[in-house]
């Protein structure tokens, strides 16, 4: 917050200022956004309230995961490859995509396509 300063110091204007400081104890925050959603591992994290709120500083191990991105493993590809008689897994993976990951509504589209 302020480089340099002394934590006993800083605290005790924070104090003075009637703004209280708490660390918390944890093993991981997630922070779920629509898109992705944001993991940080091995955090420090202080709990500030002063002035009727209450805020949250964290560091740590931060990483994201890309909700928008859909993995496929091979066992799903091959599940929807039996229940369809479709051979070719390419097809299969790009259906698989586009109904982001959905099996049954994979195998009722293929299903529905083959038919016409």
């Amino acid at each position: 917050m302020f480089p340099n300063m002394d934590p006993r110091a800083l605290k005790g204007m924070l104090d003075k200022l009637g703004i209280k400081s708490n660390g918390i104890e944890s093993d991981k925050v997630v922070i779920y956004c629509k898109d992705k959603d944001i993991v940080i591992d091995n955090p420090e994290i202080t709990l500030v309230e002063g002035q009727g709120m209450r805020s949250f500083q964290i560091s740590g191990d931060i990483s994201e995961i890309d909700k928008t991105k859909v993995e496929i493993s091979e066992d799903d590809v091959k599940l929807v490859k039996e229940q369809t008689g479709i051979d070719d897994a390419e097809l299969v993976k790009k259906m698989l995509e586009n109904t982001k990951g959905d099996i049954a509504d994979a195998i009722v589209r293929l299903k529905l396509d083959k038919q016409q």
